[in-house]
């Protein structure tokens, strides 16, 4: 079973990774929450050093997010133990200046803070719609 994450999820998903394991079902994490997964000890772990939320590959790139399914696969079959962690070699940009700026909110103006959070607020009571629907 190849199971991408979520920010949201990462614990959560870890959890039934080793769950279905121990039910003889096989799983490879992909994720970009390095700490979390491994402190999770999932059996099989493809990191990809992209902001969270992207564990699939680049969106938009269907080449990135075929490579990254293909190593997945190929972590699935050629892992040699327990909580086996693969790195993914793309890149999200050719430097790490993204990892300063991704989500940073003291980079945000309070208008850009205030649209996200009633962007947020919209997507709870979509949510919230669906589950009493």
């Amino acid at each position: 079973m190849l199971v991408p994450n979520c920010p949201v999820c990462h614990q959560t998903t870890a959890l039934v990774a080793r769950h279905l394991e121990r039910n003889g079902i096989a799983t490879v994490i992909m994720g970009c929450a390095k700490d979390i997964i491994e402190h999770a000890a999932v059996p099989r772990f493809l990191f990809s050093d992209f902001p969270l939320g992207n564990s699939a590959g680049k969106p938009h790139d269907i080449a990135s997010q075929a490579q990254t399914l293909e190593l997945a696969l190929k972590l699935l079959e050629t892992a040699s133990g327990p909580q086996t962690t693969m790195q993914s070699p793309l890149r999200w940009s050719e430097d790490a200046s993204w990892k300063l700026d991704y989500n940073n909110v003291a980079q945000l103006s309070p208008e850009e803070l205030a649209r996200r959070r009633a962007e947020f607020d919209k997507q709870k009571e979509i949510a919230r719609g669906n589950r009493a629907a």
